[in-house]
């Protein structure tokens, strides 16, 4: 086999990870091999691999963001290292392909198709993992649907299965992702340098983008091009459009893959991942998770050294027959608040529910309201929009944040309970249930929960969003799921519940009208109307499982 070394970008980037294992073998290099697709374009693939004899499993790594960095040291180099042939591969129409690049569509032919390939080549031994982060997640569902013989393990780190939950959630449009992927889809792949300006361009442009009238279309000056599959996905809200046909790679129930499965506290594809564990374990798929401290992006950077330990281990384990470094618990998640790692045999565990009411003063309290009557008004106001600040985004400002900015603001309600006496411990989903009247008939209710310290400072903790559509000033129940947490609020601290109408540009704007967000010109203030059943859910695992110093 020839060969050469791996790129000198891909070398150096390397030696600046952090807390790795020591290499095992070299590592050699053979870029731009062509790789027939479904449809007989030439899918341009890097193969990595140990300069050594003997056979080893391959993995498979297929990216629309191209084969340079960080993908090449990240997994091409970082396993080969290991004892792993990597295959890293630009999906159909990116980083050199042939063909068009349209999204999630091809992801699942081309893949049996390069499976196909790799069984021709003398160093494929017939094991085969996959592995890769966001949408190299979904490429990997994407396989798994109808998964080939050779495929023994999966990894999915940071990782979509639903293309529809990724820009539409609670009836409104997640306009900060459809931007965010729009950019990396766009440019990633052709190299850092046009990446970088075109980060620069969307950043200048981003308000411009994000309050357009009408927004469909309007983001073409912020990412420099027109980008067919984003108008798509905008103007296709509605989950049982014939759009969306397809799109989903959720985990069947007659999976028996064995996976993995990564996310962090401030994903935003966190509640994908927690879905596709609930799939798999419902299936009696062997599977594992994993929950940092993480955003989407520091997941695979600060938190890269357990991300690629628990990678490797369970590669090792399903692909090489080694389970030593296998932890022993099905999950692992990360405890805010005290900065430990927690084992648990399943997720979520069991808790009880404590519940919490706000009041007319402001306060949150444990006694519930002997009926419903309005508490506290507000007006929102889709020209000044309330902004999002921190949780979980693709975006760089992604992650707990000091919320006091934004409680500062008339258009956010806050309801804060008294300084715990103990701690409290807050693992699993939590809910909010509110009673709300608006002029309009039509708003966005957003939901938050955030830790107070003793100085005052509130910093998020999990949120929500939901669109409600009613009669005009008639009181209507709602019910906002606020993703899942594991959060020790420590004595001393406050439960601070956070309520307002939006999270801007996170979500796209509600024009209070009922139009579609994406096609509207036309939007209107919103006075909404809190009662005072509206309760906050929260689940009290106290005892949930044993801590681990970190």
């Amino acid at each position: 086999m020839s060969f050469r070394k791996p790129p000198l970008s891909a070398r150096l980037m390397r030696r600046t990870f952090p807390g790795l294992p020591a290499k095992r073998y070299e590592v050699g290099w053979e870029p731009g091999l062509a790789v027939p697709g479904a449809d007989g374009s030439a899918l341009l693939t890097d193969h990595y691999f140990p300069r050594a004899e003997g056979d080893f499993p391959t993995l498979l790594v297929r990216s629309p963001y191209g084969r340079g960095l960080p993908w090449s040291p990240m997994y091409g180099l970082l396993f080969a290292e290991q004892g792993f042939h990597v295959v890293l591969q630009s999906c159909r129409g990116t980083g050199g392909s042939g063909g068009a690049f349209d999204l999630w569509r091809n992801e699942a032919a081309d893949g049996r198709a390069t499976v196909a390939w790799l069984r021709g080549q003398p160093w494929f031994d017939g094991t085969l993992g996959t592995v890769g982060p966001s949408y190299l997640g979904y490429v990997q569902w994407a396989l798994a649907l109808d998964p080939p013989p050779e495929l023994k393990a999966m990894v999915v780190q940071v990782g979509l299965h639903d293309p529809y939950a990724l820009f539409h959630a609670g009836g409104a449009l997640r306009l900060e992702n459809a931007l965010t992927v729009g950019l990396g889809m766009t440019y990633q792949h052709q190299g850092i340098a046009p990446f970088a300006r075109a980060a620069l361009r969307l950043r200048r442009h981003l308000r411009a983008a994000t309050m357009a009238r009408p927004l469909r279309g309007g983001y073409a000056s912020a990412l420099g091009t027109e980008v067919p599959w984003l108008d798509q996905v905008m103007a296709h809200p509605d989950a049982g459009d014939a759009y969306w046909d397809g799109a989903s790679a959720a985990p069947s129930e007659r999976l028996r893959v064995p996976t993995a499965l990564i996310t962090g506290w401030h994903d935003a594809l966190a509640d994908q991942t927690f879905e596709q564990y609930a799939r798999l374990r419902r299936a009696g798929c062997e599977t594992a998770l994993l929950v940092g401290p993480w955003t989407h992006a520091s997941a695979l950077q600060r938190g890269w050294p357990e991300v690629f330990a628990e990678t490797l281990a369970w590669l090792r384990a399903h692909l090489c027959a080694d389970p030593t470094a296998l932890r022993p618990s099905v999950v692992r998640v990360h405890m805010g608040g005290e900065n430990t790692w927690r084992d648990l045999d399943h997720w979520p565990p069991a808790a009880d529910t404590t519940s919490w009411y706000p009041t007319g003063d402001g306060h949150l309290t444990r006694q519930a309201p002997t009926g419903s009557a309005p508490l506290a008004t507000f007006r929102h106001d889709p020209a000044d929009p309330t902004p999002a600040l921190g949780g979980p985004l693709l975006s760089p400002g992604a992650g707990p944040r000091d919320n006091g900015p934004l409680e500062a603001r008339s258009d956010v309600l806050t309801f804060t309970g008294p300084p715990l006496t103990e701690p409290l411990d807050v693992v699993g989903p939590v809910t909010a249930r509110l009673t709300l009247a608006t002029d309009t008939g039509h708003t966005d209710v957003f939901t938050r929960l955030c830790d107070v310290d003793p100085e005052g400072r509130s910093v998020n903790v999990c949120d929500g969003l939901r669109a409600l559509a009613a009669s005009p000033h008639a009181p209507a129940r709602i019910t906002v799921e606020m993703s899942a947490t594991a959060h020790r609020f420590a004595a001393g601290h406050r439960v601070r519940w956070q309520i307002s109408a939006g999270a801007h540009p996170r979500y796209a704007r509600n024009p209070g009208t009922g139009e579609p967000r994406a096609e509207t010109t036309a939007f209107r203030p919103i006075r909404l109307t809190l009662h005072t059943d509206s309760v906050l859910n929260l689940p009290d695992s106290a005892n949930s499982g044993p801590g681990l110093a970190g």
